[in-house]
């Protein structure tokens, strides 16, 4: 518990980035897949080996040796952290990776942009549990053209896909709306609340009445609202 609390000390602070006064919520943080540290922990134990010998025997060239090994553990927590630190993250509302260790970099793009992804597994990582991502989208420039060593890829690419299919219901539902289009049920065609065979039940006595309505006569000096534009005039007038 000790060891993954020392971890957290060198996490990207994800949730800096949302937007949380627009109800932007992590959906998942993707980690990379723990082969990635595998050169680190190799530089950590060749470390530890050669600081064995340096204790346990006479050898020469101490100075030497231990220069090796410091350059050795600082490697590999250079590389820990750089794997540790790159973070690809999905939201209900954009797709960030979030990298760096001094210096940040953070690159962002609305969920809806994303296209089309393709999921390779290669032989080993269909063996160890890890596949890349390739994302054709209109964010390639932004760092998204490929996302590597994603562990659990075949559960990460279910849940990419379920944002996105939610985000375009929730698009085509705001276009509705923008265009004056009050339909909020599943068929898409009528007011919240109805269907379609209300709908045509509906429309089709009020188009067949629509043209009655039209055809019948107004009664001569009726109190009702007066036509004020005159035909045979060619302009406006108020009949008394």
């Amino acid at each position: 518990m000790a060891g993954i609390g020392l971890f957290r000390i060198f996490d990207p602070k994800v949730r800096r980035h949302l937007i949380s006064d627009e109800g932007e919520v992590v959906i998942d943080e993707v980690r990379h897949h723990w082969v990635v540290f595998t050169v680190p922990m190799l530089e950590v134990v060749l470390a530890a080996a050669l600081l064995l010998t340096m204790a346990t025997t006479s050898i020469g060239g101490q100075p030497v040796l231990l220069a090796i090994v410091l350059v050795l553990l600082a490697h590999a927590f250079w590389q820990f952290l750089t794997q540790h630190r790159d973070r690809f993250v999905v939201t209900n509302m954009r797709v960030m990776r979030i990298r760096g260790v001094f210096s940040q970099t953070v690159a962002t793009t609305p969920i809806a942009r994303v296209l089309d992804i393709t999921l390779q597994k290669p032989i080993i990582g269909r063996m160890l549990g890890y596949g890349h991502f390739v994302f054709e989208s209109a964010a390639q420039d932004q760092g998204f053209r490929e996302i590597k060593w994603v562990s659990r890829p075949d559960d990460r690419d279910l849940t990419i896909q379920r944002v996105i299919q939610r985000t375009g219901l929730r698009a085509s539902a705001s276009v509705d709306v923008l265009q004056g289009d009050e339909d909020s049920d599943d068929d898409g065609t009528g007011p919240i609340g109805m269907d379609s065979a209300q709908e045509v039940t509906t429309a089709a006595p009020a188009a067949a009445s629509a043209p009655a309505q039209q055809s019948r006569p107004g009664p001569t000096g009726s109190s009702g609202a007066k036509s004020i534009f005159n035909s045979e005039r060619g302009n406006w007038t108020d009949e008394s």
